[in-house]
């Protein structure tokens, strides 16, 4: 996912000269960017044990969907991520970054306390505006820093660095509930972003007035209008974004699925590390691949994978039966997952190639459908997954029909 805000930073022209940094205050950049992008991870992936004492906390039935919400409106608050874009541009880094740490431990304390489930939901979207605020920010000050080779060598540590929270941290969700309260569980992550939101008071602003945008929001329409109704753009942006609801169906039902209907609650944090270092080791290897076949020919391949193993994944409810054994649905999901973190990438690349000038915005409007749509559709079809998980099958089958065929057709 950082992905996507990777791309339209450094897209962007560098509009003035970066100053040679020394090696500890690279250390530090280091370290201060991995606690921010954290955050998002951490909002998501440390809760996901605690889903089923909230549904008892709030009198709910075992296998109710609600809870999945708490997921979902948490990744559709990055819905504005073109709004905070625009900010940062226009009013430099550290304004907007400190903005969206207040939103998101203000707001993740909050959710703590909320009387009821719709405001607890309504929480969770702020807290998603406010990790988008700060990891579009703490990117951007990146960018503005280092260029080229340097630049892809810290965000490389950045990434190493974030690939490990969704493999560590439902495991630390669930030893915490263990010990303690869902409400323990779900102060962690803004209690940490805390002493990362007062170290960033000894930091410098990274992007000088001289380089700042003039122009305001409106100003920007055309751009947006051009962006938007570009067939190749749109294309790959449409294919990303449904594939992405199948992660989102994922990762906000997959405490229940492995909880309720499977019924091994103890095995859910390892499964989900499991599978979470499975996507990280795809994901490290796709610039690999991609650097020697070329990214259209490597989003082709991952696609044809991921039909291949949707229409198994459908096909064996038939054979074996339905519900699906754990440890099939555990390798069908994997290898679906994997496939969708390393094929996002390329799609990002390819509709944003024919952009130019404009990929800047291209790249904030390809990250806000993106996540906004694609968390919307998985909520969908999570109200599905009652009963079994064959909805997430046939879904996942459907999406990777209409992303071959999106992604059949010529170059425009």
């Amino acid at each position: 996912m950082t992905k996507y805000y990777l791309d339209s930073l450094v897209c962007r022209p560098i509009l003035f000269m970066q100053k040679k940094r020394s090696a500890k205050s690279t250390k530090e950049v280091i370290v201060f960017t991995s606690c921010s992008m954290i955050l998002t991870a951490l909002g998501i992936d440390i809760m996901l044990p605690a889903l089923g004492a909230i549904r008892h906390h709030f009198g709910l039935p075992e296998n109710s969907t609600a809870t999945a919400n708490l997921i979902s409106y948490f990744f559709m608050g990055q819905i504005t991520q073109l709004f905070f874009g625009y900010l940062t541009d226009r009013y430099g880094r550290l304004p907007v970054l400190r903005l969206g740490f207040v939103i998101y431990i203000f707001c993740g304390i909050a959710t703590v306390f909320a009387p009821a489930l719709s405001i607890m939901l309504l929480l969770r979207f702020f807290s998603g505006m406010g990790a988008a605020a700060v990891l579009m920010t703490a990117i951007a000050s990146v960018r503005d820093q280092y260029a080229g080779s340097e630049m892809a060598r810290v965000m490389s540590f950045v990434l190493t660095i974030m690939l490990l929270t969704p493999v560590i941290a439902p495991a630390l969700g669930s030893f915490v509930l263990q010990h303690s309260s869902w409400q323990v569980v779900f102060l962690i992550p803004p209690l940490f972003a805390i002493p990362v939101f007062v170290w960033s008071f000894r930091l410098a602003e990274t992007l000088p007035a001289e380089a700042r945008l003039k122009t305001g929001f409106i100003k920007s329409f055309p751009q947006l209008w051009y962006v938007l109704t570009n067939r190749a753009f749109m294309r790959y942006c449409i294919t990303a974004t449904i594939i992405f609801s199948i992660l989102t169906a994922y990762v906000s039902s997959s405490e229940r699925i492995i909880g309720e209907l499977y019924l091994q609650p103890a095995m859910f944090p390892w499964i989900f590390g499991i599978i979470g270092a499975v996507m990280a080791v795809f994901a490290l290897s796709n610039s690999y691949f991609t650097k020697r076949f070329g990214a259209k020919k490597v989003l082709r391949f991952f696609l044809s994978a991921y039909l291949l193993v949707s229409l198994l994944f459908v096909a064996l409810h038939f054979i074996i039966g339905n519900p699906l054994p754990l440890w099939y649905f555990v390798a069908c999901i994997g290898l679906l997952m994997s496939f969708t973190v390393a094929a996002d990438p390329n799609s990002s690349a390819l509709a944003l190639e024919p952009m130019g000038s404009k990929a800047g915005i291209a790249a904030s409007v390809y990250g806000t459908l993106f996540f906004f749509i694609g968390s919307l559709i998985g909520t969908i079809i999570n109200h599905f997954m009652i009963a079994n998980v064959l909805p997430l099958a046939v879904a996942a089958l459907i999406v990777s029909i209409v992303g071959m065929i999106l992604t059949s057709g010529k170059k425009e």
